[in-house]
């Protein structure tokens, strides 16, 4: 009777075994479903039914079949190179189906079951494998395929992997294919001389990294392929740019097919940065910011080594419009986001090209109007804005002016050299643009040190410029009675430099702007030099004496006019 009673609880164990069998035959015959089956088995782990994490090459397929049929796959591309070299079918017949087969690893590679990377994985770098020696030798040492293409081929190989790998985001094949596209072309690129149609690739693998890093698939291969991009376009701005003895084994390009790869790069990144930054609202990354600007300068190099004629006034003015369109999306989208590195990417963009292109596009005297009305614009909104990044562009801008004018050797003759005379015009606009910058500006508390600098900056311009002017006036004003000598000079020198001390003094502290108080005091360090290295050395003992009796006054006068400011 006992036994009776075991029966059931025997069956049931034997039923549930057999269950388990037919389970475990399921999943290596069904890997694809191993997913959908896993939670079906949790109760049969309990009885060490194994699961996929326990083992996962088995659930998988198995990694030695896998790199069986990889072995194979290589085999079979031996094959197809023996019947290329020693059959006397069509050689380019035979190519066409050596690169089919390879593109049908790639789809296997593509096609391989969910969770299962390392066939995938292994199947694309088969693909590869077979792909790149054939390509290479069907270039190169069979001459059945141009250099052109071999570009197509490539070219075709990274979208077929692209789209194949896309829907399921596989990034071994993007990786592998990617890869592989650019180590050949780099390759023949150089053994070939045919640099134009690896190029066209490259750009086009950039185009498709660009979309797929648009659209979050793929990211991490962008470097790669941006950094492989970028060293073609150099080596054919370099190769192209030599004398035309130095590259005889290299085809003729036109002046379009050498000016096309660069800006083809920049207008792939300023295009894709642009939509992401102001239509998707994403954050530009380092990446973005550092290639955009290689791959300008890249541009900029093509049209002054290919263009050297115009390319530097047509430079200019495109610079100019970019920067325009760069503040125009500061100010639209970025000015007052949450994330302030967009704004600041494209606003220190927008003043380097206003800069070059003042620079490249504008003669001496009007780029100094330009800058100096760019300066003034910059101010006036930075203030009215509170955008410190605005004022500091306003700051470069007028120093640049100041250059650009002759200002600053003006200024250095007035006070060390040989007096140069009536200034130019341009040099009193850059004089007039600093007073109104420093007249904008109002005093205001708690300022950072970036407020403090441009404040300090665009005063000293200011003072030295008009003290450089009256020091001309007075030696004007001199040689209508005497023939001024150097201790003439010196003096005169000496009593501008204390007059515009005491003048800094007084305006520091009636109107609380501490940067002309600092200036004062470092004029009073300049006047002290200045009497040991020129009035004792050339002037006489009454001119010696009148300048050391200013020096004291001064000294005594500039500490309590400076402390006027504080009782009030």
């Amino acid at each position: 009777m006992e036994c009776m009673d075991d029966l059931p609880d025997a069956l049931n164990r034997l039923a549930t075994r057999l269950e388990i069998l037919e389970r475990r035959v399921y999943a290596l015959e069904h890997p694809s479903d191993v997913s959908n089956a896993l939670p079906a088995l949790e109760p049969a782990q309990a009885q060490g039914f194994p699961t996929g994490e326990e083992h996962p090459f088995p659930v998988a397929g198995g990694a030695f079949p896998v790199l069986g049929r990889a072995m194979l796959g290589i085999a079979g591309a031996y094959l197809l190179r023996a019947v290329t070299e020693a059959s006397s079918l069509p050689k380019l017949g035979i190519a066409a189906l050596a690169i089919a087969y390879a593109m049908l690893w790639l789809v296997w590679a593509t096609r391989s079951p969910a969770g299962a990377w390392f066939a995938s994985m292994a199947y694309a770098c088969t693909s590869a494998l077979i792909l790149a020696p054939m390509l290479w030798e069907l270039t190169l040492r069979f001459k059945i395929l141009p250099a052109s293409a071999t570009a197509g081929v490539l070219g075709a190989f990274v979208c077929a992997a692209s789209a194949l790998a896309w829907k399921r985001n596989l990034t071994s094949v993007f990786w592998v294919a990617n890869m592989t596209a650019v180590t050949v072309a780099l390759a023949l690129l150089i053994t070939t001389h045919e640099i134009a149609p690896f190029i066209a690739v490259l750009l086009l693998m950039v185009l498709l990294c660009e979309y797929a890093a648009a659209r979050n698939r793929g990211p991490s291969v962008r470097p790669l392929v941006a950094a492989a991009a970028d060293m073609a376009i150099w080596a054919l701005i370099f190769i192209y740019s030599s004398p035309q003895s130095a590259r005889v084994d290299y085809p003729l390009l036109g002046t379009p097919a050498l000016l096309a790869p660069g800006f083809t790069l920049f207008l792939i990144y300023g295009a894709s940065v642009t939509l992401k930054t102001t239509v998707l609202q994403l954050k530009i990354t380092a990446f973005e910011t550092v290639q955009t600007m290689i791959a300008f300068l890249l541009a900029a190099s093509s049209l002054l080594y290919f263009e050297p004629r115009g390319g530097a006034t047509v430079l200019g003015a495109f610079c100019l419009v970019l920067s325009a369109a760069s503040y125009t999306a500061v100010f639209v989208f970025f000015l007052r986001a949450a994330e302030p590195r967009n704004e600041r990417v494209y606003a220190n963009w927008s003043a380097a090209l206003f800069l070059a292109g003042a620079l490249m596009c504008l003669p001496p005297l009007w780029m100094a109007m330009w800058l100096s009305a760019g300066a003034i614009a910059a101010t006036v909104l930075g203030i009215r804005l509170n955008w410190p990044a605005l004022e500091f562009h306003g700051m470069a801008y007028l120093l640049a002016a100041a250059i650009a004018s002759g200002l600053f050797d003006y200024v250095f003759q007035a006070f060390a050299g040989t007096l140069s005379g009536a200034p130019a015009w341009s040099m009193c606009v850059v004089t007039a643009c600093a007073v109104l910058c420093c007249v904008a500006r109002k005093p205001r508390q708690a300022e950072t040190w970036k407020q403090q600098l441009f404040d300090l900056v665009t005063a000293s311009v200011e003072i030295a410029a008009t003290a450089a002017l009256l020091v001309e006036g007075l030696a004007w004003l001199t040689a209508l009675r005497v023939n001024p000598g150097a201790h003439h000079l010196a003096f005169i020198r000496t009593l501008t430099i204390c007059a515009a001390a005491l003048a800094l003094a007084f305006s520091g502290a009636h109107w609380r702007r501490m940067e002309l108080t600092r200036i004062g005091y470092a004029t009073l360090v300049l006047v002290a030099a200045k009497l040991v290295f020129e009035d004792l050395r050339h002037g006489h003992l009454e001119f010696i004496a009148a300048s050391i009796f200013l020096f004291a006054i001064t000294l005594i006068a500039v500490p309590r006019i400076a402390r006027m400011g504080q009782r009030i």
